[in-house]
C-alpha cells in the first residue's frame, strides 16, 4: 500500500464510525453482529487476526467474548482509535485483550500458524494483489483455521463480486461458503446491493 492510500484512510478516521455498521454504535446493529460472527469463532478464547480493522468494532466486540485480538489497520489514526475504544471498554469493566498495530493488511507482521481465525471486513477487494494477500492470510492460520472475509459489490460499482471471492479464497483453501448478509440491522438501514460474508474452515 502506498502514502496515499494511507492518507486517505488518515482523513477518514475521524468520521468513521458514524456507519452504522462500522461504529457499531446502535445496539442492534452490535447485536448483529455479534449474532453473526461470534458463533463462527470455533474457540471459547481464540486468536484471531482482525486485518484492516479501522477503528477496532469487531475486535473490541469479539476481545469482550474473550477472544485474543491483533488488530492491524494501514491508517495511523484508525489505529490510535481503535486503541481508544479498547481502553474504553476495559475502563468500563469490560475485559478486552486487543493489541493494534499500525501496518499493510496485505503483508501482515505476524508469524505463520499465529492465528485460530483471519477476519477482515471491506479490505480484500481494495488490495492491489488479493490472491497474494490470501496466500499469506492463510499462512497465519493454525491447522484448520477459519477465515471470515466480509465483503460485497456495493451501489458505488466499488467491491467484489460474491462468486469471484469465493474462488479466490479457493485457490488457497479448501472450503469457502457464501454467506448472503441481507439483513438491514447489520447495516442500520435497507440495503440493495450485494453484501455477504465467505466462510472458510478448512
Amino acid at each position: 500500500m502506498n502514502d496515499a492510500t494511507r492518507e486517505y484512510w488518515d482523513g477518514q478516521a475521524a468520521d468513521f464510525d458514524r456507519e452504522a455498521d462500522h461504529g457499531l454504535l446502535s445496539p442492534g446493529v452490535r447485536q448483529a453482529w455479534a449474532e453473526l460472527i461470534l458463533p463462527l469463532i470455533p474457540l471459547p478464547a481464540g486468536d484471531v487476526a482482525d486485518l484492516g480493522c479501522g477503528t477496532g468494532s469487531l475486535s473490541v466486540l469479539l476481545a469482550e467474548e474473550g477472544h485474543r485480538v491483533a488488530g492491524l489497520d494501514l491508517s495511523g489514526r484508525m489505529v490510535e482509535a481503535a486503541r481508544e475504544k479498547a481502553a474504553r471498554a476495559a475502563g468500563a469493566g469490560r475485559r478486552a485483550s486487543a493489541d493494534f498495530v499500525q501496518g499493510d493488511a496485505s503483508e501482515p507482521p505476524y508469524p505463520p500458524s499465529s492465528f485460530d481465525v483471519v477476519l477482515a471486513r471491506h479490505v480484500l477487494w481494495a488490495l492491489p494483489d488479493p490472491d497474494a494477500a490470501l496466500g499469506r492470510w492463510t499462512r497465519l492460520l493454525r491447522e484448520p483455521g477459519t477465515m471470515l472475509l466480509v465483503e460485497g459489490l456495493w451501489g458505488t460499482g466499488a467491491g467484489i463480486p460474491s462468486a469471484v471471492c469465493r474462488e479466490l479464497v479457493r485457490r488457497h483453501r479448501h472450503h469457502a461458503d457464501v454467506v448472503p448478509l441481507t439483513d438491514p440491522a447489520l447495516w442500520g438501514r435497507e440495503i440493495s446491493d450485494e453484501r455477504y460474508l465467505i466462510l472458510s474452515r478448512s
